[in-house]
C-alpha cells in the first residue's frame, strides 16, 4: 500500500499513514526481541550504567523490565524499527531506525545475567553519539 502511493506519487491521509507506519514498525520491533536469547539472560531489575574506562563516571540507572532498552540508549522514548545484524547465545548486533528522529547501531555483549557490555553509536538530535558502558545490575527497581 504505501510503496504503490510512493511509486505513483499519491497522497496518503495523515491517519492513514500511522495507522499503516505502526503495521511496518511493530512487527520489526517483535521480531527483534524474539531473536536475542542474549538478552533473554538479563535479570529484570534497576540496573547502573558507567564507563569502563572510568568508574567514576556514572549515566543514568535504568529500571530494565524490557531487555530492549539497553539496544537504544540514545532512542529510548521513540518508536523505532530494528534488525538484528547478528544474534547468539551471548551477543547480539541491532541496528535501528527512529523516524525523524535518528538512528542507531548497538552491540551489546552478555557477561552474566547482571553483567553486560554495550557499545553503541548513531545519531540522535542531529548529532552523532558513540560511546561504550558498562551495566550492572545493582537492586530491584
Amino acid at each position: 500500500m504505501i510503496s504503490a502511493l510512493i511509486r505513483l506519487g499519491g497522497q496518503m491521509p495523515r491517519k492513514s499513514w500511522s495507522i499503516a507506519a505502526m503495521a511496518v514498525l511493530l512487527p520489526a520491533q517483535t521480531l527483534a526481541t524474539a531473536e536475542l536469547p542474549a538478552l533473554s539472560r538479563l535479570e529484570k531489575g534497576r540496573w547502573q550504567l558507567s564507563d569502563p574506562a572510568d568508574a567514576k563516571a556514572q549515566f543514568d540507572s535504568v529500571c530494565l523490565g524490557d531487555p530492549m532498552r539497553l539496544i537504544k540508549l540514545e532512542h529510548s522514548d521513540v518508536n523505532c524499527s530494528e534488525e538484528v545484524v547478528a544474534s547468539g547465545p551471548n551477543s547480539a548486533s541491532i541496528h535501528y531506525i527512529c523516524p525523524g528522529r535518528g538512528f542507531g547501531r548497538t552491540n551489546i555483549r552478555v557477561e552474566t545475567s547482571r553483567l553486560v557490555k554495550i557499545d553503541t553509536q548513531g545519531r540522535a538530535n542531529n548529532r552523532p553519539f558513540a560511546y561504550r558502558v558498562e551495566g550492572r545490575r545493582v537492586g530491584s527497581c
